[in-house]
C-alpha cells in the first residue's frame, strides 16, 4: 500500500491551494483518511479527517476555510485551503486507516511522505 500527498507550495497570504492523497496497492476497504500537519518545532495536528459514510470534521483553526472531500472510487483525499496564513505553513501529511486485501479483517494506518505548504505574508 502506498499513500502519495501533492499539491503543496508557495502561496501569499490569502491564496489558495489544494492537496491531494492517493491510496494505492493491495486495499479491501478505506475506513478513515485524514490530513495532519506539521509546523517547525510543534507537533503534528489533526486538520481534517473524513470517515467512510460521516460528514468531514476539521480543526477549528481551519473551519470555514478548508473544505475536504473524498473521491472513494479513486481512494483519493482532497484537501481545499482557502484564505490560508502564515499559520497555516507546515508539511501537510496524509493518514489513511483501512483494511488490506491480505488482511481484510485488520485495520492497518499508512502514511504519506508529506507536502510542504508555505504562506508568504
Amino acid at each position: 500500500v502506498q499513500v502519495v500527498e501533492s499539491g503543496g507550495g508557495l502561496v501569499q497570504a490569502g491564496g489558495s491551494l489544494k492537496l491531494s492523497c492517493a491510496a494505492s496497492g493491495t486495499i479491501s476497504s478505506i475506513n478513515t483518511m485524514a490530513w495532519y500537519r506539521q509546523a517547525p518545532g510543534k507537533q503534528r495536528e489533526l486538520v481534517a479527517s473524513m470517515t467512510s459514510g460521516r460528514s468531514p470534521t476539521y480543526a477549528d483553526s481551519v473551519k470555514d476555510r478548508f473544505t475536504a472531500s473524498r473521491d472513494n472510487a479513486e481512494n483519493t483525499l482532497y484537501l481545499q485551503m482557502n484564505s490560508l496564513t502564515p499559520e497555516d505553513t507546515a508539511v501537510y501529511y496524509c493518514n489513511v486507516m483501512l483494511n488490506p486485501s491480505w488482511a481484510p479483517t485488520i485495520e492497518y494506518s499508512y502514511w504519506g511522505q508529506g507536502t510542504q505548504v508555505t504562506v508568504s505574508s
